[in-house]
């Protein structure tokens, strides 16, 4: 089954929202995506907890169904596009360089982010453009850090927000879109990213919960 799309106004600008947990601007036919975190499984190995393989590839994977579903012209990384520097081993390097391949005639831009900064700088070869906060595109500001800029509206990442849905004794936590008045958060991409709860300490948002393939709005 093909992943939901839910196209939202943000701000009087149009963004669509997509169950793969990223969203695209139809006006810069520009793809975002935050918190993808490659290499964490190599990570956590490299420090001695034995998680299982995979997690990249299958985040590689998800990236190519959001560039099958919308056909960007570019792709935003909203910080945190590797986890630490282990991250830089061959395995996942050597994944990046393939996927970079299959997607020559694609535009990608990384936000600095934290992880960023202490992971280490990619090599020229992947055709990473870094760019730092808060970045300006049509009516964004694009950050890692969730916080208002006079920019414009703030598209970010780094908190991997999540919300809980609760039916009598059950509840589950699921990734989620939220947004305020000036700054939205998108839920992190990657695998093994854990999750911040959706409070609404910031006051009113929209929140946009993902289920598998299915995207659905939980309170305005």
């Amino acid at each position: 089954m093909a992943a939901q799309t839910y196209p939202i106004d943000v701000n009087g600008a149009p963004l669509t929202l997509s169950a793969q947990r990223a969203a695209f601007d139809p006006v810069s036919r520009a793809v975002f995506v935050a918190d993808v975190h490659l290499g964490k499984d190599a990570v956590f190995r490299a420090r001695g907890i034995p998680v299982p393989t995979g997690a990249t590839a299958d985040t590689f994977a998800r990236l190519d169904a959001v560039i099958a579903q919308f056909a960007p012209q570019s792709l935003y990384f909203l910080g945190d596009l590797l986890h630490a520097r282990e991250s830089h081993a061959p395995e996942v390097l050597d994944g990046l360089s393939r996927w970079r391949a299959a997607h020559r005639g694609l535009r990608l831009v990384l936000v600095e982010g934290n992880h960023d900064r202490h992971a280490g700088a990619l090599a020229d070869e992947f055709g990473i453009e870094t760019v730092f906060e808060p970045y300006r595109l049509g009516p964004w500001a694009l950050c890692h850090h969730p916080q208002p800029h006079a920019d414009g509206y703030v598209l970010a990442g780094h908190e991997h927000p999540v919300y809980t849905l609760r039916t009598g004794v059950d509840r589950v936590r699921l990734p989620c879109f939220r947004f305020g008045a000036r700054v939205g958060v998108l839920p992190a991409f990657g695998a093994l990213t854990g999750g911040y709860e959706a409070t609404g300490e910031r006051g009113p948002e929209s929140v946009y919960v993902v289920a598998a393939n299915r995207i659905f709005s939980v309170r305005r």
